[in-house]
C-alpha cells in the first residue's frame, strides 16, 4: 500500500520535488529495486483473458519472463540494477495483511459470480485482484538474477527500507519502487515506473526527498508524522482527515502528539490505542541489514546456467534466451565507460558562496544604476 495519497499531494504541494526522465539518462546509476513490487507488476501485465503466462506444464512463468527482459532493457541504458527482496513483515503489518486477506476472498466470491455470468471484464478485473506474490515466485526470481549476474539482497524486513539505507550509505543513486514509503524511510530519491516505464510509454517520475522536505516545509521527522496521518501499512489514518486536512494540521502542529491534543474530538475519533508511535519508530529505526556490509557485485551472465534452467526447465525458447545473454554481455561492454559525473564532482566552498553572492550584487547594482540612469534621461530640466 504504502502511503495513500503522498504522490499526488508532493505533486500539488510541492511540484518542484518531481522531475520526468527517461531510462537512457539513468546511465552508469546504481539503483536499488523493489523487487516484489516489480514480481508484482509482471504477474499483473502479463495476462491473457485472465490467465497469467504458463510454460508447457502449467506452470506459471509470467514474473521469470518479465524479470529477465525488463532487468535485460535497464543493462541496455546503463543502469545497474541491484535487486532487494522482502525478509519477515514487521508485527504491526499484520493488520494491512488480514485486511488484504479479507479483500482477497471478497474478490474470489465475486470472480465466481463473475465466471457465472460470462462477464469476461469482470473475470478480468478480480483475477488481477486475486495475484499475489509468493515465496516460490521470488525464490525463482532470485535464481534467475544471480544466473545473470545481478546483485541480489536479501532485507531482514522490508524491502523499501533496506533499498533506502542503501541509498542513505551512497551504495546506490536511487530506490526504484511504486510505493511511496521509499521517502518516508528517508531514500533521497525515489525512482516511479523505473521497470516499465519503456513498456507503457510514460516517463520514469523522480521524487527529491529534499525538495519534498522544502516544498512542505517541514523537517523528515514532520513528514514521517505526515505520512502516518496520511495511512501507512502499520497504522490506519484518522477517519475525516483527508491528505490536504493531514498537511495543513502538520504545518500548523508540527506533529501528530500536538495534533491529538488540539484535535475536537466530537468530530474525529481516534481510538487510545492508535499506534502512532510504534509506526514512527519504524519508520525511523527500520530493521535493516547494515549497509557497509552489503557488497553489490555485477558479473558476466552464466550463459549453460541460464539456458539449463530458463530452457530445459522453465521451457523458453532457447534461442530468445541466447539472445537475451548477449544483450546482458554487450551491455557489460558499454556500461565501463561509466558517468562523467561519476569522475568529477563539484564542490562548493565558502568561497564560492561569497564569490556567487557578491557577483550576483554586483549585477543587481549595475541593474539598478543603469535603471537610474534611464529614468533620469527622460526628466526634463527644471
Amino acid at each position: 500500500m504504502g502511503i495513500l495519497g503522498l504522490a499526488k499531494l508532493i505533486a500539488d504541494a510541492a511540484p518542484a520535488a518531481i522531475k520526468e526522465n527517461e531510462i537512457k539518462n539513468y546511465f552508469g546509476r546504481k539503483v536499488a529495486v523493489d523487487a516484489s513490487m516489480s514480481i508484482y507488476q509482471f504477474l499483473i501485465a502479463v495476462r491473457q483473458e485472465g490467465n497469467q503466462l504458463t510454460s508447457a506444464d502449467g506452470e506459471v512463468t509470467s514474473h521469470l519472463m518479465g524479470m529477465f527482459y525488463r532487468t535485460i532493457r535497464m543493462l541496455e541504458n546503463g543502469i545497474k540494477p541491484v535487486f532487494v527482496f522482502d525478509g519477515k513483515p514487521p508485527t504491526m503489518k499484520g493488520g494491512q495483511l488480514a485486511k488484504r486477506a479479507e479483500r482477497r476472498e471478497e474478490a474470489q466470491q465475486e470472480l465466481e459470480k463473475a465466471k457465472e455470468t460470462g462477464d469476461i471484464l469482470q473475470v478480468d478485473k478480480f483475477n488481477r485482484r486475486l495475484v499475489k506474490v509468493s515465496k516460490d515466485h521470488n525464490d525463482e526470481c532470485k535464481k534467475l538474477l544471480r544466473l545473470m549476474g545481478i546483485p541480489v539482497v536479501e532485507a531482514p524486513c522490508e524491502a523499501e527500507s533496506q533499498c533506502a539505507a542503501l541509498v542513505k550509505a551512497g551504495k546506490v543513486y536511487a530506490t526504484a519502487t511504486e510505493d511511496m514509503d521509499g521517502l518516508t524511510f528517508g531514500s533521497n530519491i525515489l525512482l516511479r515506473h523505473m521497470t516499465f516505464s519503456e513498456a507503457r510509454k510514460m516517463p520514469i517520475k523522480e521524487f527529491h526527498l529534499n525538495k519534498v522536505l522544502e516544498g512542505l516545509e517541514m523537517t523528515h521527522d514532520e513528514f514521517i508524522d505526515l505520512c502516518i496521518l496520511l495511512g501507512c501499512d502499520y497504522c490506519d489514518s484518522i477517519k475525516g482527515i483527508g491528505p490536504k486536512r493531514a498537511l495543513e494540521l502538520m504545518q500548523k502542529h508540527r506533529s501528530i502528539d500536538t495534533i491529538l491534543k488540539m484535535l475536537d474530538s466530537k468530530k474525529y475519533t481516534v481510538s487510545e490505542d492508535w499506534p502512532y508511535l510504534e509506526a514512527r519508530k519504524l519508520f525511523k529505526e527500520p530493521e535493516v541489514a547494515t549497509a557497509a556490509d552489503i557488497e553489490l557485485k555485477w558479473s558476466e551472465p552464466d550463459e549453460e546456467g541460464l539456458v539449463k534452467y530458463m530452457c530445459e526447465e522453465k521451457h523458453f525458447s532457447e534461442e530468445r534466451i541466447r539472445n537475451g545473454i548477449k544483450k546482458i554481455q554487450k551491455s557489460r561492454q558499454v556500461a565501463t565507460q561509466g558517468r562523467l559525473d561519476s569522475f568529477f564532482k563539484v564542490v562548493s566552498s565558502p568561497n564560492m558562496k561569497d564569490s556567487a553572492a557578491a557577483k550576483r550584487k554586483a549585477e543587481e547594482s549595475k541593474a539598478a544604476s543603469a535603471k537610474k540612469a534611464k529614468g533620469t534621461r527622460g526628466r526634463k530640466p527644471k
